[in-house]
């Protein structure tokens, strides 16, 4: 067959949590800026893509760009990379059962979350500001969707950022269980999607829409709004990908599987 069962993706996720929780410090943040800059990429996607459809068709334009932002999640779990969102479903997971201790946890978790920042603020700098690719005519649509984002108060970020990483860890989950690369890139590409439509919050994602909009000067966002978005949205997101599916999954099939390759 060309997946593993439920049982057998969670001794594949534990196993891959407890490789990144002794991970070298390194290696860790290297593939962490590179996890940054490759979803930053692929919200770049997403903004010239739902930018280049006429205002009148912006549901449709929302859409398009949605189909095109899942190619930093297949980048970092196909090419290498590492990111937060997905890790707090992975590396939760070795911890719930027991495989790593919970300093393990909060290392990666730390050096990821730091690389992943990283990553994502030098791609909106260098190719956002720099070169220009968020700024000028894409200004007014990168300010916009940064305003929607830290305009959202404290309790409904939160709320947004559990259903972002629903999704995101679905995504990562049957990536997982995939055992051929097409299906490895079909499993990220619809999850990572329809989060995307729906517009839920993805504290990397932010990490990249904000400063960007920040850089471009006209926005009148400040740093400590960012900073005030990313506290509910980082907690959302750790409640959706390692309680809502990390937890369940680690209890419904605790029962050890033998993974048949």
């Amino acid at each position: 067959m060309g997946a593993y069962s439920p049982k057998e993706i969670l001794d594949v996720v534990t196993a891959k949590g407890e490789e990144k929780a002794r991970s070298g410090f390194g290696k860790l943040l290297i593939l962490s800026v590179l996890g940054g800059m490759f979803i930053a990429l692929g919200y770049l996607g997403y903004l010239r893509v739902a930018a280049s459809v006429p205002p009148e068709l912006a549901g449709l334009g929302g859409v398009l760009g949605a189909c095109v932002f899942p190619v930093g999640l297949m980048a970092v779990l196909l090419a290498g990379g590492e990111l937060i969102t997905g890790n707090m479903l992975v590396v939760a997971v070795a911890w719930f059962r027991k495989r790593i201790p919970l300093r393990g946890l909060c290392y990666n978790w730390a050096v990821v979350t730091l690389g992943n920042l990283v990553g994502a603020v030098a791609t909106a700098w260098f190719f956002g500001h720099v070169v220009g690719l968020t700024e000028g005519a894409l200004a007014e649509k990168t300010v916009a969707i940064a305003l929607a984002k830290v305009d959202q108060s404290f309790w409904p970020a939160l709320v947004s950022g559990i259903g972002c990483n629903i999704f995101v860890g679905l995504g990562t989950w049957l990536c997982s269980g995939a055992k051929d690369f097409s299906g490895k890139v079909l499993a990220c590409w619809f999850p990572v999607m329809t989060f995307v439509a729906i517009g839920f919050q993805h504290v990397v994602a932010n990490m990249f829409i904000v400063p960007a909009a920040i850089f471009t000067g006209v926005s009148g966002i400040t740093w400590l709004q960012f900073i005030g978005n990313a506290v509910p949205v980082y907690i959302g997101n750790v409640i959706g990908g390692a309680v809502v599916l990390g937890l369940a999954y680690a209890v419904a099939y605790r029962e050890k599987a033998t993974v048949k390759q």
